[in-house]
């Protein structure tokens, strides 16, 4: 054991020689930001490589300790059951020490009376005599019995104590070392994670230009972030012949941003019988429903107005929806209006950058809502929310942190459906969205093949193989962006040729064509968590993740996968 941690310290050492070898030049530079990318990931490979044929020896080591420390809370316990029962015994010793001294006393005194020759001349017949000779023997055993017990007890209470004591001793011993060796074995293990999460958080953040480009492109989309954008144009393409075969095509469920509540949902949960609590309390953890006054806020192009005469202008929800779906919008628009100007402070903006507001009076159903619920919020923890809401979650919601925002403690995972999900056909036919246009749609789409998301089996092969050679060597993923646009880096693209080439410089099999695919995906969060391909390069697996972002890169035209839960269809 000892061995072992000496070998996992000087990991950490030879961890942290590594971490101070990275090159701290300016991140200006394409050239150095790449070199820093590379280094610091060969970086990383090293020390989890080194750390982890280590991690199952360390975990056994924890888990032994870990039942070490059971036995001895057990032992614990015996000894304080023990030391409770010798402390009783002393208490009960002291009646008994009074009797042994009456005892010994009595003892004494009746040896001197108890002569034989006095029972001899006193008594009357032999058989007087042979019966006081019993009696005087019966007492006296009596009395050698009680104080031979007695001694007996005190002997025993004297060693037991004595053991205890030692047990004690040695039990203290051994909470020091486990406490020892578990803060060994935690600073170990702490420290090669700390070490191999700095790595990370460098790499994320030199990375960061590729986030901007893949946030460019997804921005590009003109994807409503609410049905306050207006209809929700999504074009099945399963519907749609490209002209060849085999195509392949990338369906998303939903589109962002999928955090609060869920517009298209609310719709299916009223229909089910929801009432507009139910339907907010599916999508907000930790609500309570209070009553807010009529409060003025300023609103962008409008000036200032009352908060319940500005709710009558919000274009969040078609007014010919079912009264408790709109009741439930209005208490989050209502909410979010006064959780984003806090409280009138601050301005609130008409586009879906905030919420859309058109003024007047949207009439009808809405209007209805909107009076039925007056000055009715949220709040959690006695702050009122920023209820954020979403037109299609694709049956599944996530938390604020989970997409990049700032985590919020009233945003949930919520998987919005009416039964278990086995699979893409129960988050089909179960969803509580599943009426959205863009429930489950490919998104993008180029002018020819009938203005559709198809890919020809070649343009996935390439996709494929970028992320192959991006593995190899991190520092040419700047020539691996979308071949049909301008380079983002200001360097050269290399085509699907070039990238074959590469890959075989490399001794990597490149792929021409892709047989088939398949995803693997947690049903309980709702991501796509791998991607296995088969085709004439063999058979790979991707992180889901991992795909999806270089998918977005090199993918043709606008085409993108858009969100965490994703599919492949062919034909």
């Amino acid at each position: 054991m000892k061995r072992l941690l000496i070998l996992c310290i000087a990991l950490i050492f030879i961890g942290g020689f590594f971490f101070l070898a990275v090159p701290k030049t300016s991140s200006d530079e394409l050239a150095d930001i790449n070199k820093q990318i590379n280094e610091l990931t060969q970086a990383l490979d090293m020390s989890i490589k080194a750390t982890k044929p280590l991690e199952s020896q360390l975990n056994s080591l924890r888990s032994q300790i870990d039942d070490i420390k059971k036995r001895v809370f057990v032992i614990e316990g015996d000894i304080i059951a023990k030391k409770k029962n010798i402390d009783e015994g002393y208490k009960n010793l002291e009646r008994q020490e009074k009797i042994l001294a009456r005892t010994i006393r009595n003892f004494y005194i009746k040896s001197y009376y108890n002569s034989p020759l006095l029972t001899f001349l006193s008594a009357q017949s032999a058989s007087e005599i042979t019966q006081i000779l019993a009696y005087q023997k019966a007492a006296a055993d009596q009395d050698k019995a009680i104080i031979t017990n007695i001694a007996l007890t005190i002997s025993d209470l004297e060693t037991k104590k004595k053991n205890l004591e030692s047990e004690q001793a040695r039990l203290a011993v051994i909470k020091a070392d486990l406490s020892e060796q578990s803060a060994k074995l935690d600073k170990i293990v702490s420290g090669a994670k700390a070490y191999q999460t700095s790595l990370s958080t460098q790499i994320a953040q030199l990375s960061a230009r590729q986030q901007q480009i893949l946030a460019q492109r997804l921005a590009g989309l003109n994807l409503p972030t609410s049905l306050g954008a207006g209809p929700l144009f999504c074009t099945d393409d399963r519907k749609i012949d490209p002209g060849f075969s085999p195509a392949f095509a990338f369906y998303t469920f939903g589109i962002p941003h999928r955090v609060g509540m869920n517009q298209y949902g609310a719709l299916g949960r009223s229909q089910a019988g929801q009432s507009h609590e139910d339907i907010l309390r599916a999508y907000f953890e930790g609500i309570s429903f209070e009553t807010k006054g009529n409060i003025n806020i300023k609103v962008q192009g409008y000036g200032e107005m009352p908060l319940e005469q500005y709710l009558l202008g919000i274009y969040e929800m078609p007014e010919s929806w079912p009264i408790e779906a709109l009741k439930a919008q209005v208490i989050a628009a209502r909410s979010y209006a006064l959780a984003y100007t806090d409280n009138g402070a601050r301005e609130i903006c008409t586009t879906q950058q905030c919420q859309v507001y058109k003024g007047g009076n949207k009439g009808g159903n809405w209007e209805r809502a909107a009076r039925e619920t007056e000055g009715k919020i949220m709040t959690n923890s006695g702050q009122i929310i920023t209820a954020w809401y979403a037109s299609t979650a694709g049956g599944y919601t996530f938390k604020s942190g989970d997409v990049g925002w700032s985590d919020r403690p009233w945003t949930k995972r919520v998987r919005d459906t009416t039964a278990d999900v086995t699979g893409f056909s129960d988050l089909l036919s179960t969803a509580y969205d599943k009426e959205s246009p863009c429930f489950y749609s490919a998104q993008g789409f180029r002018n020819q093949y009938g203005k559709s998301a198809w890919l020809k089996q070649n343009e996935v092969a390439d996709i494929v193989n970028i992320i192959l050679l991006a593995r190899q060597d991190s520092s040419i993923r700047e020539h691996l962006y979308q071949t049909d646009k301008p380079n983002p880096a200001g360097t050269d693209t290399w085509d699907e040729g070039r990238v074959k080439q590469e890959l075989q410089n490399r001794n990597i099999t490149a792929y021409n064509t892709i047989s088939d695919f398949s995803i693997d995906w947690d049903k309980g969060v709702g991501r796509t968590t791998s991607v296995r391909i088969n085709g004439d390069g063999g058979t790979q697996v991707f992180d889901g993740g991992e795909f999806k972002n270089f998918f977005n890169l090199r993918a043709p035209a606008n085409i993108q996968i858009v969100g965490p839960l994703y599919n492949i269809e062919r034909r």
